[in-house]
């Protein structure tokens, strides 16, 4: 039988409740569960229903690596659940999910953890519970088998770490992550999964398909610059941790002496969201750098806009310390940088490819026309983008980035000259 495979951990008949002196049947307990698996269209197996020949330490262990879905009963306090649970973390990222009978009290270790709660009779579980759990259990199945979201503390704090499933296991054509049936995943095969979900915004899935290519493709700098994207926009386990795991991989690339624009541009997008977190003006240094030498190599509006607004970023803040003639320098550096990139954007728009392409040249021009404080121009291309179609997401970044560019243009050091402030 084909489709999903959940692997449950658990215990089997009776079993005596050492923190409550109760006796609960974990296999009433796993009928429930398997009847939630079940609705949830995965296909569902416990150690006791695994056809083996000899131990069972193998297929046990290949089922924690293998299954798109864990599910652990920590009921009874069982210390083989707790295991074999610690395994599966260390193994997967994510899709795992735990449960335990109520009167199960949280040792430290699994205080933080999301445990789901079931109320059982002893015997049985009632109807009512049963049904609550199972609708409850049905659903979470759902969302976590879906959304590839980090659940494992061992990958939340160990940011980097690279899963057996998406590397040897990935290589020796084992199971990838949430396709058990495919065992010859080969590297583009991992590779067009990585890509669909950068496409669908899914950076934490991404990252680790991406992580089981790179794994196989290890001295391949196109696959670094994507692993690089997808961790620092996953956000975890934080935003700042997310980023300093991107540069450690950018440093491989060595971003200060690369003349590859994309590892460029990289290194100075992860810079520039450090400093906007840490404030630690090195970060602000080191995406300046990293952006004037892609934009001088590749000479693109993308690059250019996201130079200039770094060095009126840094002039802001020189002109704050009174290092006036070095804010000065900044400020028109940018000017200058922003008049190029208006004449490119002309000449992009006219060969817009299409009408969201069109929107964020035209407001990469826009951005360039207010710092430059060019009333006309802004006037007419402010126009241009309330016409085009777009989505709010999109006008709501263009209006963010205009208004922190206004911020900066208000510490402009050119007050200074000519008997102005």
């Amino acid at each position: 039988m084909g489709g999903k495979l959940c692997f449950v951990v658990q215990g089997y008949g009776p079993k005596p409740d050492l923190q409550t002196g109760r006796t609960l049947n974990l296999d009433a307990s796993y009928q429930v569960i398997k009847e939630a698996v079940e609705e949830a269209g995965l296909r569902c197996v416990r150690a006791d229903e695994i056809q083996h020949a000899g131990v069972i330490d193998k297929p046990m262990y290949e089922h924690l690596l293998r299954a798109d879905l864990v599910i652990a009963d920590l009921s009874t306090s069982n210390v083989n659940a707790a295991f074999e649970l610690g395994v599966r973390y260390a193994m997967r990222p994510f899709a795992t999910l735990v449960v335990a009978e109520e009167g199960f009290r949280y040792p430290f270790d699994v205080s933080h953890m999301v445990i789901r709660k079931y109320k059982h009779l002893g015997e049985d579980i009632g109807v009512a519970e049963a049904r609550r759990f199972k609708k409850e259990l049905a659903d979470a199945i759902r969302q976590i088998v879906g959304d590839s979201a980090v659940d494992s503390p061992v990958y939340i704090f160990i940011p980097g770490l690279v899963p057996p499933s998406e590397a040897r296991a990935a290589a020796r054509g084992f199971a990838a992550p949430q396709d058990a049936a495919v065992h010859d995943a080969s590297a583009k095969e991992l590779m067009d999964k990585a890509m669909a979900a950068l496409e669908a915004e899914k950076f934490a899935e991404a990252k680790t398909w991406l992580a089981a290519v790179h794994a196989l493709r290890p001295h391949d700098d196109t696959i670094v610059q994507k692993l690089a994207l997808a961790t620092y926009k996953s956000k975890a386990p934080t935003p700042e941790a997310a980023l300093r795991e991107a540069l450690a991989l950018l440093d491989k690339l060595q971003p200060k002496v690369s003349n590859d624009p994309e590892t460029l541009g990289l290194a100075g997008a992860v810079h520039k969201r450090l400093w906007d977190i840490t404030q630690n003006p090195q970060h602000l240094d080191e995406s300046i750098a990293a952006y004037e030498r892609g934009y001088y190599l590749k000479g693109d509006y993308y690059t250019g806009i996201n130079y200039a607004f770094v060095l009126n970023t840094r002039a802001a803040l020189l002109e704050a310390r009174g290092e006036v003639a070095q804010a000065i320098a900044d400020f028109m550096a940018a000017r200058k940088v922003r008049a190029a990139v208006m004449e490119m954007c002309r000449a992009a728009a006219e060969g817009s490819r299409s009408d969201e392409h069109k929107y964020w040249v035209l407001a990469t021009a826009l951005e360039a026309a207010v710092g430059l404080e060019s009333a006309a121009d802004e006037a007419a291309l402010n126009a241009q983008l309330v016409a085009m179609p777009a989505k709010q997401w999109m006008r709501d970044t263009t209006g963010g980035q205009i208004a922190k560019l206004r911020e900066l243009l208000k510490a402009s050091p050119l007050r200074h000259l000519a008997g102005r402030g």
